[in-house]
């Protein structure tokens, strides 16, 4: 599960990459800085996890994670090599979600690539490499797809397909907003197209506009977002830089400073989470407390497969209670006794709090 963290060179990419990872990426204000993907995998924030250990007395926590990739900046021309173009397609290729970040401050000491700070122009700079690049990956696919037809019609289909994707990409569409059935879907996911990806937009402000109504560059980019009904973070990566290097006492402290009340990257893990389709069911014991990534719509002998797969092969049944009542009941056995237990099947489709333990034989 990797985020993908993009945008135009010195919008706070790397900067915003420190805050999330600790993990001291270089900054500088110059283009391309950051040369080969940094990569960092960060804890989903989850209260559940702390509560489940104090009940279970629990000598470890292991917290649902994600992978967040710091890629180098894109510029105009990228789709053909310009600047470190061909890099920056290649390692996005590799993510499920692309977190585009935008810069949404004015400061005459920070160059922009373009010399002006507009939201609208960023975005599309980028939105229009990446569809380039998705043409021309179409147009290979579909000289190999009319080779294949001459000697299967099966592939038909498939043709007709890439030829509607390329009509849409021409026009400006990414291939997420075509409104593709799961059929055609299907076709698109063997290309590994990179409008395919879903984003989340964070505007970075200044420290300045912190707790303030948003700025005209924050509303620009909420109104691309809404156009495609992604999701937009609105944080100051230089704040959330320095609140990440600080120990607990002191960040609240500093929070509370500038009115913060919740991380702006607790809430960009999170929503990265929700934006890539994923729920965590939990296990507790004396040994460990652990939180499972599992996507929603998973049945119960593919979650217990996380686990193990001698879990999947040999599942049996799964006692699954909710985490808010186990935490009312206080104990397994008291929630055993007021019924709140349940043995689920292989049918059972798991959700997001479940406490589960899985009963297998192999």
């Amino acid at each position: 599960m990797k985020l993908g963290v993009v945008g135009l060179p010195n919008v706070g990419k790397s900067t915003l990459f420190n805050a999330i990872t600790k993990a001291g990426a270089e900054c500088a204000n110059y283009p391309f800085c950051t040369i080969e993907p940094n990569v960092g995998v960060v804890a989903v924030p989850d209260e559940r996890l702390d509560k489940l250990a104090a009940l279970y007395d629990s000598q470890k926590i292991t917290p649902a994670v994600i992978e967040f990739v710091d890629i180098a900046g894109l510029v105009r021309g990228a789709s053909k090599g310009e600047g470190l173009g061909n890099k920056f397609l290649s390692h996005i290729r590799e993510v499920d979600a692309i977190v585009h970040v935008v810069r949404c401050f004015d400061d005459d000491n920070v160059t922009h690539v373009d010399n002006k700070v507009d939201p609208k122009s960023d975005i599309s700079t980028i939105d229009i490499e990446l569809e380039l690049a998705d043409l021309e990956t179409v147009e290979k696919r579909l000289v190999r797809l009319k080779n294949l037809l001459k000697s299967d019609k099966k592939y038909a289909y498939d043709i007709e397909v890439a030829e509607k994707v390329q009509a849409e990409l021409a026009k400006g569409v990414p291939v997420r907003d075509m409104g593709l059935d799961n059929e055609e879907k299907a076709v698109v996911k063997e290309m590994f197209l990179l409008t395919d990806k879903p984003v989340i937009y964070v505007a970075n402000i200044g420290e300045k506009d912190i707790g303030k109504p948003d700025n005209d560059h924050v509303k620009a980019v909420k109104d691309v977002a809404k156009a495609s009904g992604a999701e937009v973070i609105v944080l100051c990566a230089k704040v959330e830089e320095e609140l990440a290097e600080l120990d607990d006492e002191d960040r609240e402290l500093f929070a509370a400073d500038y009115g913060l009340t919740q991380s702006g990257l607790d809430v960009l893990v999170t929503v990265g989470y929700r934006t890539l389709g994923l729920i965590s069911y939990l296990t507790a014991g004396e040994k460990e407390t652990r939180a499972w990534t599992i996507t929603v719509g998973t049945k119960a002998p593919q979650a217990a497969g996380k686990i193990h797969t001698d879990f999947e092969k040999g599942f049996i049944r799964a006692e699954i209670v909710n985490y808010q009542d186990l935490l009312d009941c206080g104990s397994t056995a008291a929630a055993k006794e007021k019924g709140l237990m349940r043995s689920e099947g292989k049918d059972y489709v798991m959700k997001d709090g479940d406490v589960v333990l899985f009963r297998f034989n192999v």
